[in-house]
Order: structure tokens, then sequence, then C-alpha cells
């Protein structure tokens, strides 16, 4: 991989740690701290979901009309002040502002991360995402085991080292890649060479259509930190235990990346191969679940789960890119992280009304049925555009 590559990974990794900090433990901050109720904790989640999901939008945009080192600082600038402020005021509503400024701020990051990713090693597919997802993953596991040492002497100090971690995410992004140049290559790949001359419309269509089913899939996805948490606990499953589900699915998908490697290069070459076979298995993980009753039966749903994320969330940028007509990299990859988003900030309210009103299992059927329209989508999303794609062929040999 490129330096500038390694130096965005590496960023991205101290990014989410400080992010990981605080995100696990906000509901319980705004709850038990500040003394608010638990429907006012979940409106403040809301608002920094729905933030992140304009952030992602402005993000993308911002990537393709001043590049990706600025739009990234801009990103970083916006959460680190407000981070920088929220140590100071961390009472109510202060905290509710901040975090929904902090959405907005992060928002702006990711796809500006995953776009920038695409324009350093184009030639690397799927490669480049990948390595920015199993970071993420490292930053989640190192970050939220830290924030609840953290938050057992004082509070106060995760507001700190949230911020200090972001001191240190903007030194690397600052220093490293303020001198980088990435330009956008030509790509003989799949998607690519079948998109080039099909029009921006039909690929957007594809854009569209994979992204219903991966708005789907995230907000099945939410259901495991939310309503299957408290399922969980009653099932006599202590909170220790739930935290090792978790444990589990980041070393996993740190550990078995060279097994990942080895499959996807024997066996699913093709990407869209490999999300109809991520979202099977997320079908197959929720179908575990629906019987589960005991800790074991949910440490195999994960694991399932977890072999399911590891083929979908890298794969769905490496189509977005490859998909993304040139100048449009950002916002395409704005779109795809805004998606990811609005799953998971709709996810918890709708899995928490249908639990009350039908029950959990009635939720796992549903849910069961979300993934099975996800695999529609991503069977038919580059239906147009392989007819697009054909009428210029056509059109090109008649001329």
């Amino acid at each position: 991989m490129p330096r500038a590559l390694w130096v965005l990974i590496i960023g991205m990794t101290i990014n989410v740690t400080g992010s990981s900090f605080l995100w696990p433990l906000n509901a319980i901050y705004v709850h038990e701290h500040l003394g608010k109720s638990m429907s006012i904790a979940g409106l403040v989640l809301m608002m920094n979901s729905g933030a992140s999901v304009i952030g992602n939008l402005i993000g993308g945009a911002l990537f393709d009309k001043i590049g990706g080192f600025k739009s990234m600082m801009l990103g970083i600038m916006t959460t680190l002040m407000t981070l920088i402020a929220l140590v100071f005021f961390h009472d109510w509503p202060h905290y509710a502002i901040f975090l929904t400024m902090i959405g907005f701020g992060v928002g702006i990051i990711f796809p500006v991360s995953y776009a920038y990713a695409g324009a350093i090693w184009p030639e690397g597919g799927r490669r480049a995402f990948n390595a920015l997802y199993v970071a993420q993953n490292i930053g989640v596991a190192v970050g939220s085991a830290l924030g609840g040492v953290v938050a057992s002497y004082s509070f106060d100090l995760i507001f700190a080292a949230n911020a200090f971690m972001y001191i240190i995410f903007f030194l690397i992004i600052y220093l490293g890649l303020k001198d980088v140049k990435s330009v956008k290559v030509h790509q003989q790949k799949e998607t690519r060479t079948l998109a080039a001359n099909a029009g921006n419309l039909a690929n957007w269509h594809a854009l569209l259509t994979l992204c219903i089913g991966y708005f789907l899939c995230w907000l099945s996805y939410v259901q495991w930190s939310t309503t299957i948490a408290a399922y969980t606990q009653k099932l006599n499953i202590t909170l220790k235990q739930y935290s090792l589900l978790w444990t589990v699915n980041g070393a996993l998908i740190v550990l078995a990346q060279p097994l990942l490697s080895l499959v996807l290069n024997r066996w699913i070459r093709r990407l869209k191969r490999q999300m109809l076979v991520g979202f099977t298995i997320f079908v197959v993980s929720f179908f575990i679940l629906f019987s589960a009753n005991s800790f074991s039966d949910f440490v195999l749903a994960m694991v399932v789960l977890t072999i399911a994320e590891m083929l979908v969330w890298p794969a769905i940028p490496t189509v977005a890119s490859n998909l993304a007509p040139e100048g449009r990299e950002g916002f395409y990859q704005g779109f795809v992280n805004s998606a990811a988003t609005a799953g998971r900030m709709v996810g918890p309210v709708l899995g928490g009304f249908i639990v009350d009103m039908a029950g959990m299992r009635q939720l796992f059927l549903m849910l069961i049925g979300f993934l099975l329209i996800s695999i529609v989508t991503t069977a038919i999303y580059d239906r147009k555009l392989k007819r697009a794609t054909k009428q210029e062929k056509e059109t090109a040999t008649i001329g």
C-alpha cells in the first residue's frame, strides 16, 4: 500500500479510538449523570445520527469540490473544536448541542476517508476499503475498552481523552497528507469497465438500489446493540458475557483477515458475489438468533454475523467507488455512508417499537425479511447498468 494510505489508516484508527471512548457511554451519561429520561437520551442519539447523515452528504460533496485533504481537515477541525468545548461544558443542554455538532463533523470525515482511500490507491480495489474497515474495528475495540476504564475514574476524563486523541488525529493527517496529490486514474475493474459508457443515470440507479439493501442491513445489524442487548439480559446473560460477544466480533475481524483474503482470491473474486454471499450469511445469523436461548447460541450467531459483515461492509464502498462517474467519487461515498447512518438512526426506534408491540421473535422475523430484500436489491442493482452498457455497445457498433 502507498505510504499516504498508511497515514490515512493510522489516522482513522486514532479517530475511531477517540470516538469509541464516548459513543458507547452516551446514553448512560445522559440518563444517569444528566438525569434525563431514556426517551430524551434516545432523542439526543437520534440528533447525533441525523447530523451525521447531513455530514455524510456534505462531506462527500466537499471531496468532489475541494479535494480530500481540505475536506478531511474541515471535518476534523469541526469535531476537534466541539470536543474541546465539551471538555469544559458538558451539562444540559450543552451536551446535546455539542453531541449533534460532533455527529456532523464525524459525518464529514468518514465518506471523505473512503473516497480519499480510493483516490490514493485506485489500483488497490477492495483492499484499500477493507484496510480502512479493519482499522476502524481496531479503534472500536481499543477505544471501547479504554473508555470503560477511564469512565470508572471520571466522566470528565472521557471528554479530555477524546479531545486528546483528536489532536493526535489532526496532527497525523495534517503532517502526513498535506502534500499528497491523489489523482483518480482509469480503473480496469469489473463495475468500472461495465459502467464506463453507461451514463450517470444508470450508475445512480445502481447505487440507489444497492443502498436500499445496505440501509435495511444496517437497520438489522444495529439491533445487536439495542433490542438484542436488552433481550440477552432477560435470558440471564450477564453484561460481561454480552461485552465478550463484541470482543469476539472485533478479534475475528482482525485475526481472520488472512483467511478472508484467501477465500476472496480463490472463490469469491467478484464483488457482487461477495455481497450476495455476505447478505445470505446475515440471514443465517438471524435465523440462529430466532431460536437462541443460551450464551453459546449468541456466540455462534455473533461469529456468523461477523463473517457476514466482513464480506459486506468493505464491499459496498468499493462498489460505490467503481460506480462513481469522474468527479463524483465523494458524493457516492457520502450517499453510501448516509444510508448506513440512517439505518443506525432508524433501527433502534423501529426495533424497540416492534418489540413492545409484538415481541422479539416477531422482530427477528421482520429483520430476516429485511435481509432477504437486501439480497434481492443486490442481485438486481446492476441490471439497468448492464442494459445501458449493452445499448451503448450496440449504438457504437451501428455507428
